[in-house]
């Protein structure tokens, strides 16, 4: 992947089109997000960002002065695009109740099931980013409360969900539910499971059955 297609792939756009319809801000973490995918933690450097992204070079150093600030900057993005792929909007309201008016846990697991399919299918890039900046966050303590901090952000809804649905023990089982997705994420992405990505009703039929299970329905 050549410079241009980076910065391309990390803002979504033709470089033209990102340098113009975006926030130099955004831009630049998306390209750092798109380099991490593509090269790794060492691949990421302030010049690399401003070369990938077609900006002046300096134009990285003056948005993010250190390599930490950097790093902070491409997770908050992610927080941010992992956002737009959930659809906050497509999940169930906090009454627990589907959009349609069926079963709630039906909903739920839909809602989830969809989400999840987004980003086994069209966000690979984003998810090894993502790994990229989790195994750092073990090595660097302030990157670690950021890292962490983003990711109570989705925590926390899917245990006003569960709570919802009558759990006794949401935290727990929101607890359970991420570790399913991040465990098919992980497979799907980076491990053994790459090339056999399940298809939305078979993640749906996964979610269902956690689901029931939990509520011990």
């Amino acid at each position: 992947m050549t410079a241009d297609r980076t910065a391309a792939s990390a803002s979504g756009a033709s470089p033209s089109a990102a340098a113009s319809g975006a926030s130099r801000a955004e831009l630049i973490a998306d390209t750092a997000l798109a380099l991490l995918a593509e090269r790794g933690m060492r691949g990421l450097t302030h010049r690399a960002v401003d070369e990938a992204a077609g900006l002046p070079l300096g134009s990285t150093s003056n948005h993010a002065r250190t390599r930490a600030a950097l790093l902070k900057a491409a997770v908050r993005r992610l927080a941010q695009r992992e956002a737009e792929v959930l659809a906050p909007e497509e999940m169930p309201g906090p009454a627990g109740a589907a959009p349609n008016g069926t079963d709630p846990v039906v909903g739920l697991a839909d809602a989830l099931a969809l989400a999840l399919h987004r980003s086994l299918t069209t966000q690979r890039e984003l998810l090894i980013a993502r790994y990229e900046l989790a195994l750092e966050a073990t090595r660097r303590p302030e990157l670690r409360e950021f890292y962490d901090a983003t990711g109570r952000g989705f925590r926390e809804p899917l245990e006003a969900m569960m709570t919802a649905l009558g759990s006794t023990e949401p935290r727990r089982h929101a607890r359970s539910l991420v570790a399913w997705c991040e465990g098919l994420m992980f497979s799907c992405a980076a491990g053994a499971d790459h090339d056999a990505v399940p298809d939305r009703a078979a993640l749906r039929t996964g979610f269902e059955e956690l689901l029931r299970g939990m509520l011990d329905e």
